[in-house]
Protein backbone atom coordinates (compact mmCIF):
# COMPACT_ATOMS: atom_id res chain seq x y z
CA UNK A 1 0.00 0.00 0.00
CA UNK A 2 2.69 2.22 0.88
CA UNK A 3 4.68 1.43 -2.17
CA UNK A 4 1.43 2.40 -4.22
CA UNK A 5 1.28 5.65 -2.50
CA UNK A 6 4.42 6.56 -3.31
CA UNK A 7 3.82 5.48 -6.74
CA UNK A 8 0.97 7.95 -7.16
CA UNK A 9 2.61 10.72 -5.11
CA UNK A 10 5.56 10.60 -7.67
CA UNK A 11 3.32 10.84 -10.35
CA UNK A 12 1.00 13.82 -8.90
CA UNK A 13 4.65 15.73 -8.01
CA UNK A 14 6.06 15.12 -12.13
CA UNK A 15 2.69 16.48 -13.17
CA UNK A 16 3.08 19.51 -10.85
CA UNK A 17 6.75 20.08 -11.77
CA UNK A 18 5.47 19.82 -15.61
CA UNK A 19 2.17 22.00 -15.60
CA UNK A 20 4.32 24.33 -13.46
CA UNK A 21 7.40 24.65 -16.55
CA UNK A 22 4.21 24.77 -19.20
CA UNK A 23 2.79 27.96 -17.28
CA UNK A 24 6.33 29.64 -17.27
CA UNK A 25 7.51 28.75 -20.42
CA UNK A 26 4.55 29.02 -23.34
CA UNK A 27 6.05 30.79 -25.77
CA UNK A 28 9.10 28.26 -26.16
CA UNK A 29 9.35 24.65 -27.55
CA UNK A 30 9.28 23.09 -24.56
CA UNK A 31 5.94 23.28 -24.26
CA UNK A 32 5.06 20.64 -26.95
CA UNK A 33 7.97 18.04 -25.19
CA UNK A 34 5.91 18.81 -21.68
CA UNK A 35 2.46 18.58 -23.21
CA UNK A 36 3.79 15.32 -24.99
CA UNK A 37 4.85 14.21 -21.39
CA UNK A 38 2.17 15.53 -19.13
CA UNK A 39 -0.24 13.00 -22.10
CA UNK A 40 1.65 10.09 -22.60
CA UNK A 41 2.35 10.96 -26.37
CA UNK A 42 5.07 10.44 -28.16
CA UNK A 43 7.36 12.70 -31.40
CA UNK A 44 8.54 10.86 -34.51
CA UNK A 45 11.70 12.95 -34.60
CA UNK A 46 11.58 11.80 -38.84
CA UNK A 47 8.48 14.14 -39.22
CA UNK A 48 11.05 17.37 -38.92
CA UNK A 49 9.35 20.54 -37.98
CA UNK A 50 6.79 20.65 -40.56
CA UNK A 51 5.08 16.96 -39.51
CA UNK A 52 2.84 15.83 -37.42
CA UNK A 53 3.84 17.29 -33.52
CA UNK A 54 3.24 13.93 -31.38
CA UNK A 55 1.42 10.70 -31.82
CA UNK A 56 -0.31 8.69 -29.51
CA UNK A 57 -0.90 4.75 -29.36
CA UNK A 58 -3.74 3.86 -28.52
CA UNK A 59 -5.88 0.11 -29.02
CA UNK A 60 -3.16 -0.59 -31.83
CA UNK A 61 -3.81 2.61 -33.99
CA UNK A 62 -1.34 5.66 -33.70
CA UNK A 63 -3.29 8.85 -33.83
CA UNK A 64 -1.49 11.83 -35.16
CA UNK A 65 -1.99 14.92 -32.58
CA UNK A 66 -1.42 18.73 -33.21
CA UNK A 67 -0.34 20.75 -30.36
CA UNK A 68 -1.05 24.15 -29.60
CA UNK A 69 -1.11 26.60 -26.21
CA UNK A 70 -2.42 30.16 -25.83
CA UNK A 71 -2.41 32.74 -22.91
CA UNK A 72 -4.30 35.23 -25.05
CA UNK A 73 -7.85 32.81 -25.53
CA UNK A 74 -7.23 32.65 -29.35
CA UNK A 75 -5.12 30.07 -30.95
CA UNK A 76 -2.41 30.81 -33.49
CA UNK A 77 -2.12 27.88 -36.13
CA UNK A 78 0.77 28.42 -39.29
CA UNK A 79 2.14 30.90 -41.77
CA UNK A 80 0.69 30.99 -45.00
CA UNK A 81 -2.16 28.43 -44.66
CA UNK A 82 -3.16 26.79 -47.80
CA UNK A 83 -4.64 24.23 -49.04
CA UNK A 84 -1.47 22.12 -47.77
CA UNK A 85 -2.87 22.52 -44.55
CA UNK A 86 -6.19 21.27 -45.04
CA UNK A 87 -5.32 18.07 -46.41
CA UNK A 88 -2.77 17.67 -43.28
CA UNK A 89 -5.39 18.58 -40.92
CA UNK A 90 -8.54 16.74 -42.05
CA UNK A 91 -7.50 13.54 -40.15
CA UNK A 92 -6.04 15.52 -37.32
CA UNK A 93 -6.77 15.30 -33.56
CA UNK A 94 -6.31 18.60 -31.34
CA UNK A 95 -4.69 19.41 -28.08
CA UNK A 96 -4.51 22.69 -26.35
CA UNK A 97 -2.91 23.87 -23.82
CA UNK A 98 -4.81 26.97 -22.20
CA UNK A 99 -2.76 29.45 -19.64
CA UNK A 100 -5.07 32.46 -18.89
CA UNK A 101 -5.49 34.83 -15.83
CA UNK A 102 -3.84 32.32 -13.73
CA UNK A 103 -5.79 29.08 -14.59
CA UNK A 104 -4.05 26.07 -16.76
CA UNK A 105 -6.12 23.61 -18.63
CA UNK A 106 -6.33 21.64 -21.58
CA UNK A 107 -8.56 20.39 -24.28
CA UNK A 108 -8.81 17.82 -27.19
CA UNK A 109 -10.36 18.37 -30.19
CA UNK A 110 -11.27 15.20 -32.55
CA UNK A 111 -10.97 15.58 -36.63
CA UNK A 112 -15.02 16.30 -36.18
CA UNK A 113 -14.73 18.85 -33.40
CA UNK A 114 -11.80 21.15 -35.63
CA UNK A 115 -14.07 20.12 -38.87
CA UNK A 116 -16.48 23.21 -38.74
CA UNK A 117 -13.17 25.70 -38.50
CA UNK A 118 -10.99 24.23 -40.82
CA UNK A 119 -13.77 24.02 -43.34
CA UNK A 120 -14.44 27.63 -43.36
CA UNK A 121 -10.78 28.24 -43.88
CA UNK A 122 -11.12 26.23 -46.84
CA UNK A 123 -14.26 28.08 -47.92
CA UNK A 124 -12.47 31.79 -47.33
CA UNK A 125 -9.41 30.41 -49.91
CA UNK A 126 -10.60 28.28 -52.76
CA UNK A 127 -12.18 31.08 -54.98
CA UNK A 128 -7.86 32.35 -54.93
CA UNK A 129 -7.07 29.33 -55.45
CA UNK A 130 -9.43 28.82 -58.25
CA UNK A 131 -8.07 31.84 -59.60
CA UNK A 132 -4.14 30.56 -59.17
CA UNK A 133 -5.16 27.97 -61.68
CA UNK A 134 -7.22 29.90 -64.32
CA UNK A 135 -5.63 32.88 -64.50
CA UNK A 136 -1.90 31.54 -65.06
CA UNK A 137 -3.79 29.28 -68.57
CA UNK A 138 -4.28 32.92 -69.79
CA UNK A 139 -0.94 34.07 -70.42
CA UNK A 140 -0.40 33.97 -73.88
CA UNK A 141 3.29 33.86 -76.06
CA UNK A 142 2.77 38.07 -76.80
CA UNK A 143 2.58 38.21 -72.85
CA UNK A 144 5.45 36.54 -71.97
CA UNK A 145 7.47 38.69 -74.53
CA UNK A 146 6.39 41.38 -73.06
CA UNK A 147 6.95 40.19 -69.63
CA UNK A 148 11.03 38.79 -70.15
CA UNK A 149 11.36 40.08 -74.03
CA UNK A 150 11.05 37.97 -77.34
CA UNK A 151 14.48 35.28 -77.96
CA UNK A 152 14.37 32.22 -80.37
CA UNK A 153 16.16 30.15 -77.38
CA UNK A 154 16.28 31.18 -73.58
CA UNK A 155 18.62 30.47 -71.71
CA UNK A 156 19.14 28.93 -68.06
CA UNK A 157 20.38 32.69 -66.63
CA UNK A 158 16.34 33.56 -68.67
CA UNK A 159 14.66 30.80 -66.98
CA UNK A 160 16.32 31.31 -63.02
CA UNK A 161 15.64 34.88 -63.59
CA UNK A 162 11.73 34.06 -63.99
CA UNK A 163 11.72 31.06 -61.59
CA UNK A 164 13.92 32.52 -58.72
CA UNK A 165 14.60 29.62 -56.33
CA UNK A 166 11.86 28.04 -56.94
CA UNK A 167 13.26 25.30 -58.67
CA UNK A 168 16.33 23.26 -58.40
CA UNK A 169 19.42 23.62 -61.13
CA UNK A 170 18.00 19.47 -61.82
CA UNK A 171 15.09 20.64 -62.65
CA UNK A 172 16.04 23.67 -64.40
CA UNK A 173 17.99 21.50 -66.36
CA UNK A 174 15.73 19.12 -66.85
CA UNK A 175 13.14 21.24 -68.27
CA UNK A 176 15.62 22.23 -71.12
CA UNK A 177 13.58 21.21 -74.33
CA UNK A 178 16.56 22.68 -76.61
CA UNK A 179 20.36 22.03 -76.84
CA UNK A 180 21.40 25.29 -75.15
CA UNK A 181 18.23 26.08 -73.66
CA UNK A 182 14.05 26.46 -74.28
CA UNK A 183 12.26 27.35 -76.78
CA UNK A 184 9.95 29.98 -76.51
CA UNK A 185 6.91 27.98 -75.52
CA UNK A 186 9.00 25.95 -73.09
CA UNK A 187 9.48 29.23 -71.58
CA UNK A 188 5.46 30.20 -71.76
CA UNK A 189 5.29 27.01 -69.55
CA UNK A 190 7.70 28.30 -66.88
CA UNK A 191 6.21 31.86 -66.39
CA UNK A 192 2.93 30.36 -66.29
CA UNK A 193 4.04 28.09 -63.35
CA UNK A 194 5.72 30.88 -61.59
CA UNK A 195 2.28 32.81 -61.98
CA UNK A 196 0.49 30.11 -60.28
CA UNK A 197 3.16 30.47 -57.51
CA UNK A 198 2.79 33.77 -57.01
CA UNK A 199 -1.05 34.07 -56.60
CA UNK A 200 -1.07 30.78 -54.78
CA UNK A 201 1.37 32.50 -52.13
CA UNK A 202 -0.88 35.36 -51.79
CA UNK A 203 -3.68 33.61 -51.81
CA UNK A 204 -2.10 31.81 -48.07
CA UNK A 205 -3.51 33.46 -45.09
CA UNK A 206 -0.79 34.28 -42.69
CA UNK A 207 -1.65 32.71 -39.15
CA UNK A 208 -5.14 32.59 -38.93
CA UNK A 209 -6.43 32.54 -35.27
CA UNK A 210 -8.33 29.76 -33.26
CA UNK A 211 -11.34 32.10 -31.59
CA UNK A 212 -11.36 31.58 -27.88
CA UNK A 213 -15.04 31.23 -28.38
CA UNK A 214 -14.97 28.35 -30.71
CA UNK A 215 -13.61 25.48 -27.80
CA UNK A 216 -16.73 26.83 -25.91
CA UNK A 217 -18.63 23.99 -23.78
CA UNK A 218 -15.37 21.50 -24.61
CA UNK A 219 -13.76 19.63 -21.77
CA UNK A 220 -11.43 21.15 -19.68
CA UNK A 221 -8.86 18.23 -18.97
CA UNK A 222 -7.73 19.54 -15.40
CA UNK A 223 -6.41 16.16 -14.23
CA UNK A 224 -5.04 12.56 -14.70
CA UNK A 225 -4.47 13.85 -18.19
CA UNK A 226 -3.17 11.03 -19.76
CA UNK A 227 -6.24 8.82 -18.95
CA UNK A 228 -8.44 11.31 -19.72
CA UNK A 229 -7.35 12.12 -22.82
CA UNK A 230 -7.36 8.25 -24.23
CA UNK A 231 -11.18 8.46 -22.52
CA UNK A 232 -11.66 10.74 -25.10
CA UNK A 233 -10.21 9.83 -27.83
CA UNK A 234 -11.41 5.97 -27.52
CA UNK A 235 -15.01 7.75 -27.21
CA UNK A 236 -14.41 9.64 -30.95
CA UNK A 237 -13.30 6.03 -32.56
CA UNK A 238 -16.64 5.00 -31.18
CA UNK A 239 -18.21 7.45 -33.08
Amino acid sequence: MLAGNHIITGYASQTTTIKSKMAENFQDDDREEAMITLFGLYKDETEGRSGVDAFLKLDGKTVPFELKTTSQGSVTTVRDFGPDHILKWKDKHWLIGFFIKGREYYKYGSPSMMENWIKSKEEYIASDFRLAKLVPAKISLEDMYHIIGKKDVYTYDDAKAVQKRQYEKEQYLQLQDLRKGYSPGRMLEIVKDRAEYLIERGSTLNNPHIPFTYFEGWTEITKNHAEQLRVMVREYFKG
